[in-house]
């Protein structure tokens, strides 16, 4: 396709120039325009070139949710460096292995992420560290100094196939690897995003997940500056009643979000002016499943909005499939976006008939430019054009893709495939479980079985394993019933909800 721009930075400036006094972020009372951003991301981007960062040197945003982060990504791009955003959940020993991996040459965080910098080995690793927030210290350099930087830097035109973004993977097995993200990459995904979301300028998203994350930086921060929308910017989680205050007084329309969120509002004694009045017209949904029960609850307390599940990961930009405005069916991740193709093939790379269950493949202008510094990996993870994404799942007649499970989850019981998710399908709909999770162990006998960890919801003291036993006996076969049940305060998950099975099977090899 053609695309409008060929970078980031251009976008930023097409806006400006069209909506130079449009407000683009809300923050707290804080009202910021598109002309503001681009003065500010100007600025920065002289002053980066003044710190001597040039053309592909790396800039590692270890941010809070913020306007500067948006600044950092839209002037890293102006002068063609290329910006890594680091998971800010990390402690002082993942944060360097990336700092040093990505060979960073600065670093923008927030002085409430002090401690874990200060920890670590960033001020070694990296030339300079630019500090979001206030702070006494006056060796600190603050952005307000950053910004009165006088540098005028000219654009340095980087082209579509150019590396933007490095996102590192959260690193399932082995140390986290660094997918490469190039500006076609992003502008397609965020240009197939607005239009099935039917994004607008009116349009108001709400970003509280954090932005370090692909979902969040794709769905919820470039998505709406591309559209000319708007953005409110949640700096803290906390309180978390803050989040429907600001939808309510901020005129939300757009509110994206991972199913625990979903979960919590969905049973959530919301007052009757938040219903009533809330101007949301669609809830989106990424990084993890939705549970059908959460589904149903949204749909009937929020009548005039629509909720669609996504499907995505960092390798992919992210976003790969997704229910539309149009049509939606439960417990399915929608239809392949526009001009991508999803396939569903068996070991040797053909194509399964529809129903068919087997590995999903991808292939478009999403898929990354590979993994940075490992050509085996990529070359492992992208095969003739296709992105092998490591899940498992099936098509329907209509094009709408179910997945099944992560590949490397799958449990081989006496030759027979047993998937997890079906099985933790089955129990969260079990009354008084919050969420579960299923993994197979070393049986002599079987070769795996299935056991499960569940998390109670408040209140449910009175659970009954044997009810819960009887209750998957009427819904399971024999060999998919877990042979041992964990009841644990709190499942194991990354940033944007998803379990981290392999934290479950380390517990497993400590006992």
């Amino acid at each position: 396709m053609d695309y409008q721009f060929s970078n980031l930075y251009e976008i930023i400036t097409y806006q400006a120039k069209k909506r130079k006094r449009k407000v683009a972020l809300l923050v707290d009372s804080e009202k910021i325009t598109y002309g503001d951003i681009l003065e500010k991301v100007d600025k920065l981007a002289g002053y980066f070139t003044q710190k001597g960062i040039k053309e592909g040197d790396r800039v590692a945003l270890f941010l809070r949710n913020s306007p500067e982060f948006i600044y950092t990504i839209f002037a890293v791009s102006k002068i063609g460096a290329i910006s890594v955003p680091i998971n800010t959940f990390l402690k002082e020993e993942e944060l360097d292995y990336i700092l040093e991996d990505s060979g960073a040459k600065l670093l923008v965080t927030s002085q409430i992420h002090e401690k874990v910098v200060h920890a670590g080995s960033a001020s070694s690793l990296c030339k300079s560290i630019l500090w979001e927030g206030e702070s006494e210290n006056r060796d600190c350099i603050l952005f307000d100094e950053a910004l009165g930087v006088e540098t005028r830097v000219e654009h340095l035109e980087r082209i579509l196939d150019d590396c933007a973004i490095i996102i590192y993977t959260s690193g399932t097995t082995g140390k986290p690897k660094g997918a490469m993200l190039s500006n076609k990459n992003i502008l397609s995904n965020i240009e197939f995003s607005r239009k099935v979301m039917e994004v607008k300028p009116k349009d108001r998203i709400i970003v509280f997940l954090p932005m370090f994350h692909a979902f969040t930086f794709t769905a919820g921060v470039m998505m709406p500056l591309y559209a000319g929308g708007s953005i409110v910017i949640i700096k803290s989680l906390q309180p978390f009643s803050n989040i429907f205050k600001q939808t309510l007084t901020k005129r939300v329309t757009m509110f994206v979000g991972i199913p625990d969120v979903y979960t919590a509002l969905a049973k959530a004694k919301l007052p009757w002016y938040f219903l009533w009045f809330n101007s949301v017209r669609v809830f989106i949904s990424g990084a993890a499943a939705l549970q059908p029960k959460t589904l149903d609850a949204m749909a009937k307390k929020f009548k005039r909005a629509k909720l669609l599940e996504g499907y995505g990961l960092s390798e992919a930009s992210p976003v790969v499939s997704v229910n539309t405005l149009k049509k939606q069916k439960a417990g399915s991740v929608g239809t392949a976006m526009y001009d991508y193709e999803i396939k569903i093939v068996d070991k040797d790379m053909e194509e399964l008939p529809r129903g068919g269950i087997g590995d999903i493949i991808v292939k478009g202008d999403n898929v990354m430019l590979g993994y940075y510094k490992r050509e085996e990996a990529t070359g492992e993870t992208i095969v003739n054009g296709w992105l092998l994404t490591g899940d498992m799942g099936y098509m329907d007649d209509e094009g709408f893709i179910f997945i099944v499970d992560r590949k490397k989850d799958l449990i081989i019981s006496k030759g027979i495939n047993i998937y997890p998710r079906e099985i933790e399908e089955v129990v969260d709909g079990f009354s008084g479980i919050k969420a579960s999770a299923v993994i197979g162990i070393f049986d002599e006998k079987s070769g795996e079985i299935p056991i499960i960890y569940i998390e109670l919801e408040e209140d449910h003291e009175d659970f009954d394993e044997s009810d819960l036993k009887k209750y998957m006996r009427e819904h399971l076969a024999n060999f998919k019933i877990p042979k041992q049940i964990h009841i644990i305060d709190e499942l194991p998950k990354n940033a944007t909800g998803k379990v981290l099975k392999r934290v479950l099977k380390e517990k497993l090899k400590d006992v």
